[in-house]
């Protein structure tokens, strides 16, 4: 159990079978009344976020999470598969949990997958991914006056956008926080 005194940024709580982190927190103290503390917290299972005010010394249920290192292994109809590194045991995500990231996922990617009570409920790509340039239109000669850019699909079916230098078969370095190219990388 957790009392607000151990409330901050992060902290994940359980309300009501819910997980929920902490994105805010103010502690206020009024000059009549007792002190109280303003939350604003993310659901961890749909991403809503709500507002709720606890009575200082309040308590609330540490959030049942277990975080394992996964290995992404192929794509199966609507499910993508993943082996757990430790165990070797298999779990099937649909695309809707997986969001953007399942088009910069590439067989073998190491992940972390996060765990409510057993059932997984949100993962975390590598902050960086290696990809290929599988089609992009070509740059010309010229054309770097402006710091000017084009969309390029990548080997994963995801597209980003690119300087004009890049052409297809090149490597590029990926940013997996925003899903932005960040560099070219040198074979």
């Amino acid at each position: 159990m957790f009392s607000t005194n151990d409330f901050r940024k992060g902290l994940k709580i359980e309300m009501e079978g819910v997980p929920f982190a902490i994105v805010e927190y103010q502690f206020v103290s009024p000059g009549k009344g007792g002190a109280f503390v303003r939350t604003k917290l993310r659901n961890m299972l749909n991403g809503n976020v709500i507002e709720k005010t606890f009575k200082s010394g309040d308590k609330v249920d540490k959030a049942d999470l277990e975080q394992f290192e996964f290995q992404y292994l192929y794509k199966e109809g609507e499910h993508f598969v993943f082996m757990n590194n430790t165990n070797y045991e298999q779990t099937h995500l649909d695309e809707s949990m997986l969001g953007r990231a399942k088009d910069f996922l590439k067989e073998n990617t190491v992940i972390q997958i996060l765990f409510h009570n057993g059932r997984p409920i949100g993962l975390d790509l590598p902050t960086f991914v290696e990809l290929t340039i599988a089609r992009t239109e070509p740059g010309f000669k010229g054309d770097t006056a402006t710091n000017a850019s084009k969309p390029a699909t990548l080997e994963t079916g995801g597209v980003i956008t690119v300087p004009l230098h890049i052409k297809e078969g090149d490597m590029v370095k990926v940013d997996t926080r925003d899903f932005s190219y960040s560099e070219k990388v040198n074979r």
